[in-house]
This record gives C-alpha cells, structure tokens and sequence, in this order.
C-alpha cells in the first residue's frame, strides 16, 4: 500500500515592512517626548519655586496633573484611535503638544501652569496608545517585534531618567519655560517624518464609543489620587475618605459596565492572564519608583549638595546609560532564564538602590545618591523591557490594542503615583520637622515651612546667622523625609519582585 503524505498549505508570511527600522525611530519621537515630560520639571522646581512662588500642594499638582490627566485619558484615546485611526491621532496629538507646550513655557502663574500641563495631559494621551499599537504592525517577525518592543520600553523608561538631564542643561542657559519649548522641534520632525514611513491602521469593527465608560474612568482615578494625595499630606480628613469612596465607586461601576457590554472600552477579562495583570503591576510599581526618586533626588542634588542644573543632570547620566544598556542586554538573557526569576532579580537589585538613599541619603556624600540611581535603573530598565514583552505576548492579537493601552495606564498611573504618595510623605514629613526661626517674617516662613525650594529661596534674603539656621534646619528635614520614603521604596520593590515570581510566566513556555 502506498502512502500518500498530504501537506496542508501554510499561509504565507506576512510581508516585512521596508522602512520599519526608520518607522521604529520616528515612533520612539513621541514615546520619549511624553516620558520626558513626565520628570523634566524635576529640576525646574527650585526655579519655579522661585519665580512663580506656588504653595507646597500647587507645585505637587504642576508635576501631578500631566500624569493624571494622561493616565485617566489613554484608554479613551486608545479606543478613539481605533475608530479614526492610530496614525491620524498620532498627528493631531502632536500639534495640539506642541502648541501647548508653547503656551506653558510662557505661564505666568503657578494656576496657569497647572492648567497647560493638564492640556499636556491631554494632547499626550493621543500619542501613546498609537505608539504600541503602530509598532506591531510595523514589525511582523516575533523576533523583530521582541527586539522593538525591547527599545520601545527602554526609550520610555530612559526618558523618563533623560527628563532631569535634559532640564538641567536647559536651565543652566534659560529660564525654567524653556524645558516646555524642548518638545516643538522633536515633534516638527516627527510630524515630517512621520507620515512617510507609518502605516495608517485602524479597528475594523470597533463597536461604539462609549462615553460613559470615558466619565468613569476620569471619575475613578481623579478623586483616588486627591485622596492618596491629601491623606499623605493631612491624614486621614473626611473629604479624602469621601473622594476615595467615589473613585472606588466609580471604578466597580466602570468595571460592571465593561463586563457587560458586549464590545467593551477596555476588555478587564485580560487581568485574569496572570502574566498580563503581573506585568501591568510590575510596570506601575517600577514608574512609582523611579519617578518618586526623581522628585526628591533632583532638589537634594540642587539645594542641598549645591550643584547647578547641569550638574546634578550629569550626576544622574551614569543611571541613564545604565537603564539603557539593561533594557537591551536582558533580551538574549531572558531567552535562556525564566521571564519571572530575571524580572525578580531586576526589581530586588532596584530596592538595593533605594537602601543605600535610606542608609547614606542624609551623609551629606553625593556618591551615595549617583550609585544608587544606577542601580536602581538597572533594575528597572531589565524589568520594564521583559514585562512589556509578556503584557503583549500574553493575550490574543485580537486584544493587544487592549494590552498596550492598560500597560501605558500602568506606566503613567505609577508616575502620578510615585509623585503623588512619596513626594506628598516627603512635603509632610519635611513640614513637620522644619523649624523656621522667629525672626523670619510670617510670610516668609509659611513658604520656608512647605518646601525645601521656599526655604532655599527665604534664606537668600535673609541675615547671614538667621539664613544659616532655616538652612540647616530645612535641609535636615528634608533628609529625613527623603529617608522615610527610601525605606517605602525598597518595600515596594520586594513587593514587586513577589509578584513577579507568582505570576510572570512566560506564556510561550
């Protein structure tokens, strides 16, 4: 008898884009335009402080509200996106950017700065989710698509580390409006060269848009992070407890309605992957890390070791190259170790960095604080490249769009966070300790008690003997905060490091 061997014909190959390296740059533009505006203003605070004299809550908000807005605003835009175009919304995203940021530069008080950085919020909403989503249509081929996927969230989370050293050689020339001017030349070449070598793609079928699901979701995240904001900095008050219970309101009702709707805004069935909802946790818990060290990093390195902006920029690249380099080299290391011990180990190396700010923070030394930025990024930058892969790898195609909206949320929701909780500890914890001595008028020493940069500022124009104590004194207080919020940090990162062993495996295994 005769066998006859019957071969079933495979589809063919998905044609490789010709320009998709060139596609790859053009989409790391916005990436890191939007990370970087998440830190820049880290070392723009000292002058802001100074000029525009904000209370200790207005300049939480000027560095709060662009994540906040951006964060609440992603998966509306994600889902705005799919219906009109992801490409198309990449471009009206960056016009509307870049006229904002033009505004901002020139806002001449602290409640308008707050303002345009909310707009930021906005505008910059419509350029992430297109950014993932772009990418993997560009890149077909797995291995490809790893390795872009690998730069994508390195390019994020570097510029996230970029953002104080981009402020910093700015503001040693210009005043604090110019770190706002940075984004109108990068994105004129974006808008040059990106209707050249991207594809336009949008959702076939995307259902409906769904504004109630819009309203919730800004109605869930707003209120929780005023709350986190205010308990941090008052206690618990009845008004924080109050805006906490609306936004857990909000979001059970905004989770109800996605379940039943038969064409959600956000799919919440992903969160039962566990390699999905541990990566979107390990993304969050890492941006709350980096940018909560950044806020407090960026002020000591200026008003208390002295340095200029461009100096305490430099004192943070060696921990940008380093999260650089850890992004890409963990690709070939993954390949051959499990997704969930190389994540670990990357998260347990980051809580080493914040220990050394938590036993040398208040040295005085600046080495202390330079090593520990390296190592923090280190693990960071491995850990934020392996999760990103497993978010997306781990669903169906059909649902990455999904995937690649809530794993942006994760990122900017950790960024209001890490602001929002660690910055509000250490405004509190530096509040309660600062002495302000008598002699210092009482306007004066509202705004000595409420910021280290107000301090900075009041005891420029005071005596010499009267200026030497409020220093000392402030100086000591804000020590002692960044401390307490050093030792949360490691917390968090062993936290983040369980999580990672528990759920983190790669499905492909």
């Amino acid at each position: 008898m005769t066998t006859i061997s019957v071969t079933t014909p495979q589809p063919p190959a998905p044609a490789l884009h010709p320009r998709r390296w060139v596609a790859l740059v053009a989409l790391m533009l916005p990436v890191l335009l939007v990370s970087v505006d998440n830190t820049v203003l880290s070392f723009a605070l000292p002058q802001i402080s100074a000029d525009l004299r904000p209370t200790g809550t207005q300049l939480l908000w000027i560095v709060d509200v662009y994540p906040l807005v951006l964060a609440g605003l992603l998966v509306p835009m994600g889902s705005l996106a799919d219906r009109i175009g992801r490409r198309r919304l990449l471009l009206v995203g960056s016009v509307g950017f870049a006229v904002v940021s033009a505004v901002a530069a020139f806002a001449p008080t602290a409640g308008t700065l707050v303002a345009t950085r909310a707009a930021l919020g906005f505008f910059g909403a419509m350029l992430m989710p297109s950014t993932l989503s772009l990418l993997r249509n560009v890149f077909v081929d797995r291995e490809e698509r790893r390795l872009a996927i690998a730069i994508w969230a390195t390019g994020w989370a570097a510029g996230s580390a970029l953002g104080p050293i981009v402020g910093g050689l700015l503001l040693q020339h210009f005043w604090w409006g110019s770190v706002f001017l940075l984004a109108v030349p990068v994105l004129v070449v974006f808008l040059v060269l990106a209707p050249t070598v991207l594809p336009e793609s949008k959702d076939p079928e995307p259902g409906p848009l769904d504004l109630v699901s819009v309203a919730l979701a800004l109605v869930t995240m707003t209120p929780l992070v005023w709350s986190i904001k205010e308990i941090a900095a008052d206690g618990v008050t009845p008004a924080a407890l109050a805006a906490a219970a609306v936004g857990l309101a909000s979001g059970t009702a905004f989770v109800r309605r996605q379940l039943r709707r038969p064409v959600p805004m956000l799919d919440v069935r992903l969160f039962r992957v566990p390699a999905f909802s541990g990566g979107v946790v390990v993304n969050l818990l890492s941006v709350f890390s980096l940018v909560g060290f950044l806020f407090f990093v960026a002020q000591d390195l200026q008003l208390v070791h002295g340095l200029s902006p461009v100096q305490a920029g430099l004192a943070l690249l060696p921990g940008t190259v380093a999260m650089v380099v850890a992004g890409l080299a963990v690709v070939r290391i993954v390949r051959r170790l499990p997704a969930e011990r190389v994540v670990a180990t990357a998260l347990l190396v980051s809580s080493l960095g914040y220990l050394l700010v938590a036993l040398f923070g208040g040295s005085g030394l600046l080495a202390p604080l330079v090593v520990a930025f390296v190592v923090l990024s280190l693990g960071i930058g491995a850990a934020e490249t392996v999760s990103n892969d497993l978010i997306v790898s781990s669903v169906p195609a059909a649902k990455a769009g999904a995937a690649s909206a809530i794993s942006e949320t994760a990122y900017e929701l950790g960024a209001v966070l890490g602001t929002a909780v660690l910055g509000s500890i250490l405004t509190a914890s530096y509040a309660a300790s600062v002495v302000v001595p008598a002699d210092v008028p009482p306007s004066d020493a509202a705004a000595a008690a409420e910021t280290l940069g107000g301090a900075a500022e009041v005891a420029s124009g005071l005596p010499a003997a009267t200026a030497q104590a409020l220093t000392e004194s402030a100086q000591q207080a804000f020590a002692g905060g960044v401390g307490l919020t050093a030792a949360i940090g490691v917390v968090l990162m062993v936290v983040a490091a369980g999580v990672a062993l528990l759920t983190l495996r790669d499905p492909r295994r």
